[in-house]
């Protein structure tokens, strides 16, 4: 698996590493389900690595729900 900076990601999770878990597990799985890639990777990339790099580029965010 390829390192990806935890540091690059957690400013895009509001400095929640759960929910950094969270988002990267859910968009690996819309991924494996064939959901098209949003950033450029070889084809044989892991989905959940593809969701990690996705994170990074700022491709993908958590959202902030106000009640």
């Amino acid at each position: 698996m390829e390192y990806v900076a935890l540091e690059t990601m957690l400013d895009k999770s509001n400095d929640s590493i759960y929910k950094l878990v969270i988002l990267a597990s859910k968009r690996g799985l819309e991924i494996a389900e064939g959901k098209p890639k949003l950033v450029d990777v070889p084809a044989s990339m892991k989905p959940s690595t593809v969701a990690l790099h996705e994170i990074s580029e700022g491709k993908v965010k958590s959202k902030i729900i106000k009640s």
